[in-house]
């Protein structure tokens, strides 16, 4: 690889990590491009999976201000580069490793956190952003009817006793 083909790999590595709130770098050795293919389309518009060179990707990386990848960034390596849904793209590697275990999840940062392989699978295991929210909204609302409902009870049981001492002085009044 020429010095200028290797440097505007690097930038565009640099740029792939700057521009994605995740990165997973797993191990490919033993797949073929057809599962390749495979996987990339169930990663869908979420994330960019990309074959890469360890030194230029190391390069890169620290560059981007990330060095947690340093390690793992041996053998045969593709990352990757999630621009959305970080969960989606989680559960759709981890969906693939499991049908195909030739794919290796080696670790990965999120939001500048390095991963472990098993807190990939943890992240994999959550609900999706829009369920979460979903539930979030629902537990919200709950807790708006039960204020009302403990609002609307003051003025309902004062009625109430204001009721039963009328009736009790009624009766007196006999």
């Amino acid at each position: 690889m020429a010095k200028a083909e290797k440097a505007t790999a690097v930038a565009e590595l640099k740029s792939s990590f700057e521009g994605s709130s995740a990165a997973v770098l797993t191990e490919y050795r033993g797949l073929t491009v057809a599962q390749l293919k495979q996987l990339r389309v169930s990663l869908g518009e979420n994330a960019k999976f990309a074959v890469v060179k360890n030194t230029l990707t190391k390069i890169a990386a620290n560059q981007a201000g990330i060095n947690q990848l340093d390690d793992l960034l041996a053998g045969p390596s593709a990352i990757a580069f999630v621009n959305g849904d970080v969960v989606e793209a989680a559960k759709s590697l981890r969906d693939f490793a499991k049908a195909n275990p030739l794919l290796v999840i080696k670790g990965g940062v999120v939001d500048g956190k390095a991963m472990t392989p098993a807190e990939i699978t943890k992240l994999a295991d959550l609900e999706s952003r829009e369920v979460l929210l979903a539930k979030l909204a629902g537990a919200l609302k709950a807790k708006q009817s039960q204020a009302a409902a403990v609002f609307n009870a003051l003025p309902t049981n004062m009625a109430q006793l204001a009721e039963a001492l009328r009736a009790k002085r009624a009766e007196a009044g006999e």
